[in-house]
């Protein structure tokens, strides 16, 4: 495990940063393949500027305000200093689902249709991003108390919370769930599903994956008794049946007043 890769000019090159941008042009590279021969196609190409802007600034007021407020609140002035680290994957996709919504307002598109070329793409990108992280060490488990588990190297967040202790490989569950999530979203891609389907399915799934995830994580404060993360997870959830149902009822009542 290699936090840093290599120094340039006295700059030092971050795995974090350069596995981050891989998971960036995959997951662009995904979205244009499933979009091929559709309007979405060209948009992509638009869309990407306005999903990076989104994210980035979701990813922190996520990370700030959700997940680490009890330090943010008394360090206030960090709260904008973004370029020392902390950025939440969850208020990424928060971020990218609003500009998205902004972005469709704007060109006339349809939202839910979009959204699911859009999702198997993301949750690739995602799940190549927790490798970042793995690399990193800035996201972890809480110990296992037990000789299991990964030890992070000096330099990371992890080993400064927890040092040599063995800690719960999370983030190595996560990037695999990620993947059979993406595996499952492109199954359903190629069936006769309605649209917004593969959305809602990849906001539930990753839902409830993360959810799972968050009781082996120990870089989260707990309120009320869940993580910010799983707090987030279940609103995730919620909505995502909600525009399930919507998206159902809207689809049946369109059926029948055909066959009326």
């Amino acid at each position: 495990m290699y936090k840093d890769l290599f120094t340039v000019f006295g700059y030092t090159i971050q795995t974090h940063a350069v596995i981050s941008i891989i998971a960036i042009i995959l997951g662009f590279g995904v979205a244009l393949t499933l979009t091929r021969h559709t309007i979405y196609h060209e948009h992509v190409y638009n869309y990407i500027f306005w999903a990076l802007i989104g994210s980035i600034i979701g990813a922190r007021i996520w990370h700030v305000f959700v997940f680490q407020w009890p330090y943010y609140m008394h360090h206030p002035a960090e709260i904008i200093a973004i370029w020392n680290g902390g950025i939440s994957i969850m208020g990424a996709i928060v971020g990218g689902i609003v500009s998205l919504l902004l972005y469709v307002h704007k060109y006339k598109l349809n939202f839910w249709d979009f959204s699911d070329y859009l999702a198997p793409a993301l949750m690739l990108g995602m799940g190549i991003g927790r490798v970042a992280c793995f690399f990193g060490g800035d996201a972890f488990g809480s110990p296992t108390h037990s000789g299991y588990g990964i030890v992070y190297p000096e330099g990371t967040i992890a080993y400064d919370t927890f040092g040599s202790e063995p800690l719960w490989p999370v983030i190595n569950w996560e990037i695999e769930g990620d993947f059979v999530i993406f595996a499952i979203l492109l199954y359903f891609f190629g069936k006769k599903v309605f649209q917004g389907f593969i959305f809602s399915l990849f906001l539930f799934l990753y839902g409830l994956l993360r959810f799972t995830m968050e009781f082996f994580r120990g870089d989260s404060p707990n309120y009320a008794g869940f993580s910010g993360g799983q707090w987030t997870s279940i609103a995730f959830m919620i909505i995502a049946v909600v525009v399930f149902l919507y998206l159902m009822i809207k689809r049946r009542d369109k059926i029948h007043g055909q066959e009326a």
